[in-house]
């Protein structure tokens, strides 16, 4: 595991952006195509941007992502189908392929038939985030680290529903869905590379927690502490409770 800090979220995304492009290229040059995983939210918006805006062949790539609301239509502007969709899907070249996630229709069924397709599809590099109570994904404390399976159902507790409430997603804590479905920790830990882009003040506690506490499904993101190819987006807002970084940029 590796930190790395920028002055302001924009720079924080050119470099995670830059270092993401850098990989995917990698799997394409060495594999002939590459498997990805792309991050939602608030936090993703300047990683992302900058992934858009590099010269990937994305024909030859594959995109899952992480996780979405149960019960929650595309329409919603919370959907993180619609996200992708208008963030990232609509402005690159059409991709190899693309796994959405629905929440719409059973869970269970949707779990099992997104599980086999990632399940044949290895991951080169995953584009992750952490919430403000230290999920990863959506795995909130005290999250599963023992299950294998690729998704599951999950209960979002009070803390993620009020983050989602705070960034503008719901107007009220009562809007945001009690389940979703996740990517497992497992899964995600199964991924060659790992880029986590975290800026922001609001998540400086769970910054910490992830980085300095010992590894606990009551702190999710720790998990990444062992993995051999994580590297830690940081700002100084969110990286402000650590002590010195390794590197800053």
């Amino acid at each position: 595991m590796k930190v790395i800090q920028s002055k302001d979220p924009q720079t924080l995304g050119t470099a995670a952006g830059n270092a993401a492009a850098a990989l995917i290229k990698t799997a394409i040059a060495e594999k002939g195509s590459a498997n990805i995983i792309l991050a939602t939210g608030t936090s993703q918006f300047e990683t992302i941007r900058q992934l858009i805006d590099s010269d990937i062949d994305w024909g030859k790539v594959s995109m899952f992502h992480l996780d979405e609301y149960i019960g929650l239509p595309v329409t919603h502007p919370a959907s993180f189908r619609k996200y992708l969709k208008e963030r990232f899907l609509d402005k690159v070249a059409p991709l190899k392929s693309v796994c959405l996630i629905s929440g719409e229709g059973d869970p269970e069924a949707e779990c099992s038939r997104i599980s086999t397709l990632i399940q044949a599809h290895p991951i080169d590099v995953a584009l992750v985030g952490i919430g403000e109570n230290g999920h990863l994904a959506f795995n909130d404390p005290p999250a599963d680290f023992n299950t294998t399976k690729p998704y599951l159902v999950v209960n979002l507790d009070t803390a993620c529903r009020q983050q989602q409430m705070n960034e503008g997603w719901f107007s009220a804590v009562s809007e945001v869905p009690l389940q979703a479905i996740s990517m497992s920790v497992h899964q995600i830990m199964l991924s060659e590379h790992i880029i986590c882009s975290v800026p922001g003040e609001r998540k400086a506690q769970a910054v910490k927690n992830s980085l300095e506490q010992p590894v606990s499904n009551l702190f999710p993101a720790s998990i990444l502490q062992t993995h051999a190819s994580c590297v830690f987006y940081l700002d100084e807002a969110s990286a402000a409770k650590l002590q010195p970084a390794q590197k800053t940029i």
